[in-house]
């Protein structure tokens, strides 16, 4: 699938159109393949970058096994000088055609992600958080002379300090049993059926778990929204991108992970269109003030309240304020909370008047006012 995006030409006064690759992998250079997309063309980027490990021989298990580490030529640079050119050079691109409400997110190890961070700064984003991801079955630290790595690093950042950007607030709160969700996430590293292995070989070293990307995208995309992974291996962004509504861009220079990427991208199934409807921030609803109530005639002038115990009285002034028997005036919040001595009163559900069949707070006509005034 393509889309269109105008581009217009400095030479030529003309507006001409370029085609985004939508749910595609570009088997390239992720630099240069950034630079053949339009700018301001993508909504959100996910970058899983080499993490520069510096890794110097043979990782080894106390009973003499080799440990699967990272050892991957993508993975060495020359110098930590190398490294720092090459991701100010992909995060240039990054810039360039992330859309001015556009997000994007690099994860890291301790090895890389403060010197990304700070180019990051550099390059003139604005980071939103640090999220950790907390690895619930870490690989231990097998030599005994550090601390387990347990996490790794995610930077989220807008293009700038005052940009708007996508943040789903509400459907992260329910995701996360309606409990504002911290920046502190648990997920296991990747394995059983989800890790995708050749001949019993991992296929990827770093394969990231669905769920974590799930989260991400849940959070700072919306569906129909184009997601780029210049670091695509095996496709997790894809696949994941698929199953919300989303589109993907993928760059992955590596064959062996493309393939992999592909079947496992065509296997994915999307959900349900009413399972990824985004779930809106719940709109406040519009004032109502007493008054509203008094000069509409639900509780006219002269009528009487009182609380549900019946211990306080009070007549509805024509203003909206209340005036107690005892001689206390003021508003049902004020009235209330200096008749109980308290710090504070919600007048709506403190005072009641005569209904029908007994007492009927106050807010229930507040309510029925709603009702029939609202579209």
């Amino acid at each position: 699938m393509t889309t269109m995006v105008a581009v217009k030409t400095r030479k030529k006064k003309v507006a001409t159109t370029v085609a985004l690759p939508l749910d595609r992998i570009l088997m390239d250079d992720c630099i240069e393949a950034m630079r053949s997309l339009p700018a301001k063309s993508i909504d959100c980027i996910f970058a899983d970058p080499p993490y520069n490990l510096q890794l110097g021989g043979d990782l080894l298990r106390p009973d003499g096994s080799q440990v699967d580490a990272v050892d991957d030529d993508w993975d060495k640079f020359d110098s930590f000088a190398a490294y720092d050119k090459f991701t100010r050079d992909w995060l240039a691109e990054a810039r360039r055609i992330l859309k001015p409400d556009g997000t994007i997110w690099v994860i890291g190890s301790y090895h890389n992600i403060y010197r990304v961070g700070s180019i990051v700064q550099d390059q003139g984003f604005w980071i939103l958080n640090d999220i950790v991801w907390r690895k619930s079955n870490p690989m231990p630290n097998f030599k005994g002379t550090r601390f387990t790595n347990a996490h790794e690093t995610m930077i989220w950042a807008s293009m700038g300090e005052k940009a708007r950007y996508t943040f789903n607030y509400r459907q992260m709160k329910t995701l996360n049993d309606e409990l504002q969700m911290r920046s502190d996430w648990e997920f296991p590293i990747c394995g059983g059926p989800e890790r995708l292995r050749k001949d019993g070989t991992k296929v990827h070293p770093t394969q990231k778990p669905e769920a974590l990307l799930y989260r991400v995208l849940l959070a700072s995309t919306k569906p129909g929204d184009v997601v780029l992974d210049p670091f695509f291996g095996t496709g997790t962004t894809g696949a994941v991108a698929k199953r919300l509504g989303r589109h993907f861009i993928g760059i992955e220079r590596d064959a062996t992970y493309v393939e992999a990427a592909t079947a496992r991208i065509e296997a994915a199934l999307p959900l349900d269109e009413s399972a990824i409807r985004a779930m809106r921030a719940p709109s406040k609803p519009p004032r109502v003030a007493f008054g509203v109530l008094v000069e509409n005639g639900l509780l006219p002038p002269g009528s009487v309240v009182v609380d549900s115990k019946r211990r306080f009285r009070a007549t509805v002034l024509a203003d909206g304020s209340l005036l107690s028997d005892c001689g206390a005036a003021g508003s049902i919040h004020k009235l209330g909370s200096t008749l109980q001595n308290a710090p504070s009163c919600n007048g709506w559900t403190f005072w009641h008047t005569e209904g029908s069949k007994g007492l009927v707070a106050v807010d229930a006509l507040r309510q029925q006012w709603l009702l029939a005034t609202q579209p």
